[in-house]
């Protein structure tokens, strides 16, 4: 190897963890419109005498438009690149809550903190992860996993701010502060945000990734890709039901205000969750990358539906329900990393950000299936058992799919592509 290129390849290795460090920061500041929603519930339903159903459609539209609109979005940022697109996006998620600190309806709510933040961390985070995915081709895993880990993360150092300010403010002068702080923060580190360009020479992806990139017209035709979908689906359903609804639940079960350790156990779970959701990320992303994607689905999803089930048996005890859900956390976020890593494997690097969008559109599947869906079930049964078996049932049948199908699927699929 020349001293040039050498040269050439340690200024890329050095760019592309700057670019991944601005991209994590990029991502914690929209996190919490989707990861601290459960802590505005409560105050919302009293500020416009609704349903939770009803303001979990709130939720709902914030989901679906954040995962529905991707592909478009990912279209816009292969074509135009990420920088000025993934700034407006932190700015309007910012902006959703701070519009949404001034309603007076459900309408309102949902045209504030559902519309904006939802298209705003949409284009964000489909965004980062198109860019991962092109500037780490041999550590798609890690990568993907880091990035999506500051989603999960961010919520940490804002979780009990937010939840202290709501107490001694209220909940509409925590909004209009954190939206402000948090949409500024994230567009400033999207402006540093670039594509890798023909100087930048990266190391090669593994030998069973493929080479080519796949059109997404192409890919929505192969069946690889529909079973990603389902199984994507049926993940996002089980975690987004226990984010969009855990103060609900948790009051329930009697545990929300319990002291552990000297706190309350509702913010004390939710902190404990983000970190986990976030460590979940790029651990299994990593682990991925050397025994395999579908291996390494097999081993989360079938933990997560044990961790579920533990969940549930252990449900009227508050220490059980912050250390559980923890666990329940830590099986669920490495979809994050997993299944985008998994897509751009199967069908290439090229196309990766719009790709990437058409198999987001899963997570607005299960936000719908997790939020006003879930809620409604637990009316009309006045238990969330029937909801929690559901999920565990899903979870458990994902794993199974993983390993003995979404794998023999994928090695034909390659060898295949290899033969032609």
């Amino acid at each position: 190897m020349t001293t040039a290129l050498m040269e050439t390849r340690g200024s890329a290795a050095s760019t592309r963890w700057v670019q991944l460090g601005l991209g994590l920061i990029a991502m914690m500041s929209i996190s919490s419109p989707q990861y601290v929603w459960t802590l505005f519930t409560k105050p919302f339903q009293d500020a416009l005498g609704a349903t939770l159903p009803a303001i979990q459609v709130t939720f709902t539209i914030l989901i679906v438009l954040q995962t529905w609109l991707s592909p478009a979005q990912g279209y816009l940022i292969d074509r135009f690149g990420p920088r000025l697109l993934i700034a407006v996006g932190c700015l309007l998620s910012g902006l959703g809550w701070i519009t949404s600190a001034h309603v007076s309806s459900l309408i309102g709510l949902y045209l504030t903190y559902g519309l904006l933040c939802g298209i705003g961390t949409g284009i964000v985070y489909i965004g980062i992860i198109g860019l991962m995915v092109r500037w780490f081709p041999d550590r798609r895993g890690l990568a993907t996993g880091a990035v999506a880990a500051g989603y999960g993360f961010g919520a940490i150092l804002t979780t009990f701010p937010i939840d202290t300010m709501m107490r001694r403010s209220g909940h509409q002068q925590t909004l209009v502060v954190f939206g402000i702080v948090l949409g500024l923060v994230g567009a400033i580190a999207a402006l540093a945000m670039r594509m890798p360009g023909k100087s930048d020479v990266l190391p090669p992806p593994p030998a069973m990734a493929a080479q080519a990139g796949t059109p997404p017209a192409k890919m929505l035709r192969n069946r690889i890709f529909w079973l990603l979908f389902i199984m994507m689906t049926m993940m996002s359903t089980g975690g987004l039901m226990v984010i969009s609804q855990f103060a609900a639940f948790s009051r329930d079960f009697g545990t929300a205000n319990v002291v552990v350790f000297g706190l309350a156990a509702l913010p004390l779970a939710l902190t404990v969750d983000r970190l986990t959701n976030g460590l979940t990320r790029p651990f299994f992303g990593w682990v991925s990358d050397r025994i395999g994607r579908e291996n390494t689905m097999a081993i989360a999803f079938l933990m997560e539906a044990a961790a579920v089930t533990l969940l549930v048996l252990f449900r009227h005890n508050a220490l059980a329900l912050v250390v559980l859900s923890g666990l329940v956390f830590f099986g669920w976020g490495e979809i994050f990393s997993l299944f985008p890593s998994t897509l751009t494997d199967t069908f290439g690097a090229q196309h990766a950000t719009t790709n990437y969008g058409f198999l987001y559109v899963a997570q607005g599947v299960g936000s719908i299936l997790g939020g006003p869906l879930a809620a409604l079930l637990r009316e009309q049964t006045g238990s969330w058992l029937p909801v929690f078996a559901i999920i565990i049932a899903m979870d458990a049948l994902t794993g199974i799919l993983a390993l003995f199908v979404l794998k023999p699927m994928r090695h034909a699929y390659a060898g295949k592509a290899a033969g032609s």
